[in-house]
This record gives C-alpha cells, structure tokens and sequence, in this order.
C-alpha cells in the first residue's frame, strides 16, 4: 500500500509515519545539491545585475541625491570635498575677473590709494580664492570686503552667499541620511542559517528562526513576509521564470505583527494552499526554489522603518530537523535567558518523507479503513 500512494523511492513506514527507520540519506544536509542559484545573498543583497538599460547613467544623475547616498561612503565623501573645492575654485575666478574687468590689478591701480576697488585687498588670485572661501562660509576675516563701487560685486556676493547655502545644505543632508540610514539597524537582525522541515501539531512546516540582537532598542510592529520563487508552466504551456508566490506565515499562532523579544521561529503551515504541497524530501534533492524572507519594523529609538532580508534555497532546507531551544528562565538572575550559541543549531526528528499531499491521502484512507473496520 505504501508503495501505491508514495511512490517506491518516497516509501516510508506506513503503519509509524514517525518511524527513526525512515531514509536518513534524504534528510542529511551533506547529500549533493545542485548548485545554488539565487536572486537575494543571505545578507539581503539582491543578485541582480541590469543589462541594456537605455540612459542609466543619465536616469541616476537625474536622481543624485539618492544616487549619492547609496555610493560607497569614499566615493561619497570624494563629491563631498570636490563640491567645496571646485565652488571655492569657480566662484575665486569669478571674482578675480570681476577684479580684473574693473581695472583693479592693473599696475597703476593695485597700489594706488586713491582708487576704489571693487574689492579691497584682493591683488592676486590667491586673495580671490580666500575671499570666495571667507564669502561662501561668512567666515568675514575683516580684511577684504566688498565696496559700493561695483554693482556686479555686490549681485555676485549674494548669488554666493545663497549658493553656498544650498551647497552646505545639499551635502550636509546626503551625508546625515547616510549616516542615519536604518539599514544599518538590519546589522543586528539574525536569521538562521537553515531553513527546517518537520512536523508540529501533526502537520509538515517550513520553520526558519528570526531573531534581534539588541537588549534596549527593539522593533515595533515588526512584519515577516516570505516568497516562494520557482519556474511555474502554466496549463498553456507557457514557462513563468522567475515566477512569485506568497507563503504565508504564522509566528506563535499569530500572522499579524509580532515582537521580537527573543528570537522566535517563523511557520509556514504545508497546506492545501501552500506551493509547498507536493514537495518530498526526495523532491527537495532535485528541486530549483528559493525562499524569500522580508523582515520590517519601526526602530524604537528613532522611529524610521528598517528592513532586513534573507533567503533560502532547496539546498539550504534540512527536511527533518528542529531548531534547538534558546530561551530559558534563569532563577537565580529572575530573568530569561538567550543562548545565541545555539541560534543555528539543529538536531533530527522523526519526519515523513513524503509530500504533505501524499500524507494527508494516506492518513484519510487509514481513517477510512478504520471506520469501515468498525462498521
């Protein structure tokens, strides 16, 4: 019987679906996979690159301050000295040809006391240079100063005033939001390094565990979404690569928010509904899939959301094991206990190796041979 509803390689015993005599070989993280093929790195980075993107360039400077935040700190702070640098630079030689068209460098007129500059005591370009840099940031030394001669002076040291204001500005803020970006916050979001399959309350689930490191600061209305990515042929027989689908998951018998005050294991019920249905452990072997982990919350202390991300693949989910336990109640601080040291760890379990389909099937048919029997 075991052989016509499960298959001759999926066979496990009938009469115990717990039975420890079950295909250890399936279950062992050590057995080949094929090689893993994934669009999220399990620090959240996506693996995905762009390829014949007409204008790219042009579309990101159109967008520079986002651009600049998510550049690499070097290059960040490169365009932010440049931008001081190059506007001290192009405002020092426009006032050294303000200078220069008023007569005020001439050799009669650079010395002569009697003429009125339009800027006194800039005799050089290196005194432009100052005076711009002295301008720019009303820094106002006292010894060179715009007079009344010049109209275009006077126009000019405002435009200056204005636009390092707005340099000062820009700059300021591109480096603050990098600085004060919440993904640094992800930094102390843990996942664990393997997803699980077993079973809980009679039923096969697809468990990973989550957890925040830090003691004061925690996530408010924290969501875990996941997806599921696979190849999907459709009746048609069109090929849907990559295509999406969502899992939904159950934290503590809860699918909304949940708080993360110890590290917790995240539930995927195997259901009529799940995609996951018909997966064997023998399946699992073969299977090409991804599991898709999208963490948000609030952070506490700034109250900016902040996202953490991982991902799963075939090869990265042991069927048949469980998550050891990590909190315990300590009576001699009267406190909870965490031990992160055993956040990855996981030990065997007596597991079906069939498909939660294949399992639901023969656990109908043992209870109608039951209820026939005693009829």
């Amino acid at each position: 019987m075991c052989d016509i509803i499960f298959g001759q390689d999926n066979c496990f015993n009938c009469d115990n679906p717990d039975d420890s005599t079950r295909k250890s070989h399936l279950s062992s993280p050590s057995v080949y996979r094929k090689a893993k093929r994934r669009a999220l790195y399990k620090n959240g980075e996506c693996n995905i690159v762009l390829e014949n993107v007409s204008k790219l360039r042009r579309r990101y400077m159109q967008d520079l301050f986002t651009t600049l935040v998510d550049a690499r700190w070097r290059w960040t702070l490169c365009v932010f000295v440049l931008s001081f640098l190059l506007s001290w630079l192009a405002f020092g030689i426009i006032w050294y040809l303000i200078a220069f068209t008023h007569g005020d460098l001439t050799p009669e007129n650079i010395d002569n006391p009697a003429w009125s500059p339009c800027v006194i005591n800039m005799k050089t370009f290196m005194a432009s240079f100052l005076f711009s840099v002295e301008t720019q940031h009303t820094t106002g030394f006292g010894y060179r100063m715009v007079t009344e001669e010049c109209h275009e002076a006077i126009v000019f040291f405002c435009f200056q005033s204005i636009a390092g204001l707005m340099i000062q500005a820009f700059m300021v803020g591109i480096v603050f939001t990098k600085m004060a970006r919440p993904k640094q916050r992800s930094q102390t979001i843990m996942f664990s390094k393997n997803a699980v399959i077993c079973r809980r309350d009679g039923q096969l689930c697809l468990m990973f565990r989550v957890g925040d490191m830090r003691e004061k600061s925690h996530l408010i209305g924290t969501t875990i979404q996941t997806r599921l990515i696979r190849s999907r042929v459709t009746p048609e027989g069109e090929t849907l690569s990559p295509h999406v689908t969502y899992l939904k998951i159950n934290i503590d018998d809860h699918d909304e928010r949940v708080f993360l005050m110890w590290p917790t294991v995240a539930v995927h019920k195997i259901d009529q509904d799940s995609p996951l249905y018909g997966l064997s452990a023998a399946d699992l072997l073969n299977e090409r899939f991804e599991v898709i982990v999208v963490l948000e919350g609030t952070t506490e202390s700034t109250g900016q959301t902040t996202q953490a991300r991982t991902s799963y693949t075939a090869s990265e989910v042991l069927w048949g094991h469980r998550f050891r336990p990590l909190v315990k109640y300590c009576k001699t601080k009267l406190m909870y206990e965490v031990d992160y040291s055993q956040f990855h760890e996981v030990f065997k379990v007596d597991t079906p190796l069939c498909s939660a389909k294949d399992l639901e099937t023969y656990l109908m048919i043992n209870e109608a041979k039951v209820i026939t029997r005693f009829h």
